[in-house]
């Protein structure tokens, strides 16, 4: 047993922080080797922090800061005096706790860096490391210290040298399996796959099949050890996804797991649905709604995900890809599918198909239908007959495709502002930005300055309460979007650029749009179907003037600048799309222009809406100006922003059209062949006067009212700083 004095020190160490302890003398060579491995150690966890002084200040909170670096001066020093000074062990015994400290400290430090643990676990890391060391002493397991701590101090912990031949060690490495288990419940099934005996395996069975009953069902489904053990399992809902997985229809039977764990439907019913299409696809949406209601009341359902993401596969698989397919037929033609869905299931096909829905599906198919079947016809006894499931994704697409005012006129005013309010609030609480982004893109679509008020003071609110409660997340979101909402009145006269440290959104400077040799490349992608290749012959003859000289290629043609700064625009031509040929003439010019060094600062989309897709895949990241001219091309933003993060994109929320994208693409190449600078609102209002009063150009989205996007550069720029500047 270890010697009495050597017990009070440590015990006075770890409860009253004493530390009177005079300075060690005379230290072997041996040892003092690792006591300087720890003092550079403790001179490297300061600098961590990337201030090279004599603090350890990781945190915004000064009083937590002092007792952190406490921790990393006094405290590690207290126990190189008490590991060297008393009579604990020999000089082997001695090295080994020097190492082991100085192993757990420098494995702190490049954990902390790396941002995959937080700096302020390191006084629970200290304290633990000296009860092991008291365990370790006395030839005890020290299991019950990696229990009592984090997964990531018991990692720490029996990485280091004091404890790797611990009498227990066994014992203490199951238990920090199963606690990184319990943290990281993706990761369960795949290390069970290697450690069937241990004792808790049954447990954590149960808990996968109440995390992710989706990866339970694929395991379930082998044939190896682990699967075995899943089968025999006595576990309810195992032995439900068990039945599930062994069925040869068992993905179909899936998404209703929860509701067939609690008895409120049954296989029979499933089976009644499951052959009919439409049938099925009423279940699920039957489904979704009852597990959203169910999920208000804190009750999430198990597979709730499962089931939205099948419920999203059959709306595409049944129904949008019908009526987008006959976008050229007669509406009773093409809408017939859908004209006998309620209005909750057309509600779906709107919310979870938003990439795949034409706008045209949207606005007169979807849409339209949803008020012809809801009686009394109100906005908001709509979203509580779906339990306000994705709501605020219908409320964006609404905006996106100006159809909001509309839909919140079939409410209550009153409902309507607390429906906004709702809309804006809670935008940190996601783990993602969708809904902020959501939010951004919607204001610009919203007419009612009443309405565009009331969302701004309500964003205002939430910033407040933001900064009160010291949130950063949020003072974030909300901080860009009080500046984005204000910055639409220009009589605020704020600058995006300069207040969110963005590049400019009012404007692109002539100067940014040349590449290296001074040249101003624009690639246009055409499509080769009959309104392609009439559209192709209108650009050609839009620039058939002496500014500009046409150059002929087998697959491309290139018209460039006569005078002012040399502008050229690549367009594939639009061969025959029945034969692919349009598809090969793209790839051809986009091999051309990489393999020449040309790379376009402007890409521009002329097709229909279900050719976007195709231009997309084919972005440079070169491009800072990206025009999209096809219908509800605005929908495409977030694709867009993932190849180029800086573009300034115009697209259109309904319908893309000839008579719009013919004067925008002349009025922008003849401003940069001038050597002017594009300014977005001065060149707007240049259009507007020049097309006139239109809907169709109204539909038209700028790039400085793309606050989408805008918001998600701003976003991203904070990050950087918070990088580099922790």
């Amino acid at each position: 047993m270890m010697n009495k004095f050597c017990f009070i020190n440590i015990l006075i160490l770890l409860t009253f922080k004493v530390l009177a302890q005079p300075a060690v003398t005379d230290i072997p060579l041996a040892r003092q080797y690792f006591h300087d491995k720890i003092d550079a150690t403790q001179k490297n966890i300061l600098k961590s922090d990337f201030k090279d002084d004599s603090l350890f200040t990781p945190t915004q909170n000064e009083e937590l800061n002092k007792r952190l670096t406490w921790y990393a001066l006094d405290y590690i020093d207290s126990l190189q005096v008490i590991i060297e000074r008393e009579s604990i062990t020999n000089s082997n015994g001695k090295i080994k706790f020097l190492k082991g400290l100085n192993d757990c400290l420098i494995k702190y430090t490049s954990a902390y860096q790396s941002k995959s643990i937080k700096a302020t676990i390191l006084p629970d890391l200290l304290s633990a490391f000296s009860e092991a060391m008291i365990s370790e002493l006395n030839n005890l397991s020290v299991a019950q210290v990696v229990e009592r701590n984090s997964y990531d101090i018991g990692n720490i912990l029996l990485a280091s040298a004091a404890f790797s031949n611990n009498v227990d060690i066994k014992t203490a490495e199951s238990i920090l399996l199963r606690k990184y288990c319990e943290e990281h419940p993706d990761k369960i099934l795949s290390l069970l796959s290697t450690h069937t005996k241990e004792p808790y395996v049954d447990s954590l069975i149960s808990l996968v099949a109440r995390t992710d009953p989706d990866a339970l069902y694929n395991y379930a489904a082998a044939s190896d050890e682990l699967s075995n053990i899943i089968r025999n399992s006595k576990d309810s809902l195992v032995s439900i996804i068990t039945r599930m997985a062994g069925m040869k229809a068992g993905r179909q039977y899936f998404p209703f797991l929860d509701n067939v764990f609690n008895g409120s439907i049954t296989f029979q019913q499933i089976d009644d649905a499951i052959h009919d299409s439409t049938l099925y696809y009423k279940l699920l949406v039957k489904t979704e709604i009852d597990y959203a209601g169910r999920a208000i009341r804190k009750d999430t359902p198990v597979s709730m995900q499962v089931l939205t993401n099948k419920l999203a596969f059959k709306a595409k698989e049944i129904y949008i890809n019908t009526i987008n397919g006959l976008h050229e037929a007669p509406d009773n033609v093409r809408f017939k599918i859908i004209d006998n869905l309620s209005p909750q299931e057309l509600y779906y096909l709107a919310v979870l198909c938003e990439e795949e829905i034409y706008t045209s599906s949207y606005v007169r198919g979807v849409y339209a239908k949803v008020w012809k079947g809801l009686k009394p016809i109100r906005g908001d006894s709509l979203l509580m007959t779906v339990n306000f499931d994705h709501y605020k994704k219908w409320i964006k697409m609404a905006a996106n495709y100006n159809t909001l005012d509309d839909y919140l006129k079939r409410m209550d005013k009153s409902n309507a502002e607390l429906l906004m309010k709702a809309f804006v609030n809670g935008l940190d609480k996601t783990p993602n930005l969708e809904d902020a982004v959501d939010v951004a893109n919607s204001f610009a679509g919203i007419s009612d300055f009443k309405l565009r008020n009331l969302i701004t003071k309500e964003v205002q609110e939430n910033l407040n309460q933001a900064r009160q409660k010291e949130n950063f997340k949020a003072i974030n979101i909300y901080n860009i979007l009080n500046i984005l909402f204000l910055s639409i009145d220009s009589s605020n006269h704020i600058n995006v650029s300069k207040a969110l440290d963005i590049p400019p959104v009012f404007f692109m400077p002539n100067n940014l749009m040349k590449d290296s040799l001074g040249r101003i490349i624009i690639q246009q992608f055409f499509y080769g179907d009959k309104d392609g290749k009439g559209v192709f012959n209108s650009f050609l003859s839009n620039f058939n003037n002496a500014n500009w000289k046409r150059t002929d290629a087998e697959k491309w043609v290139v018209v460039s600048s006569t005078n002012g700064t040399p502008v050229s625009i690549y367009c594939n031509r639009p061969l025959d799309e029945e034969k692919n040929l349009d598809a090969d003439a793209q790839k051809a010019l986009g091999d051309y222009l990489y393999d020449n060094d040309i790379n376009p600062t402007m890409v521009i989309h002329r097709g229909h809406s279900y050719y976007l897709s195709s231009t997309l895949d084919q972005l440079v990241p070169s491009a800072k100006i990206i025009l999209l001219g096809s219908c509800g091309a605005y929908q495409s933003l977030s694709k867009v922003l993932k190849t180029c993060p800086t573009a300034q994109i115009i697209s259109s929320k309904q319908t893309g059209s000839g008579h719009i994208n013919a004067p925008l693409i002349a009025t922008i190449a003849e401003y940069l062949r001038q050597g002017k600078d594009l300014n977005w609102p001065k060149l707007w209002e240049t259009l507007q006067s020049r097309i006139g009063n239109t809907d169709l150009f109204d539909d038209y989205v700028p790039p400085h009212k793309n606050l989408g996007a805008v918001f998600l550069m701003a976003y991203d720029k904070l990050l950087e700083k918070e990088m580099n500047n922790p």
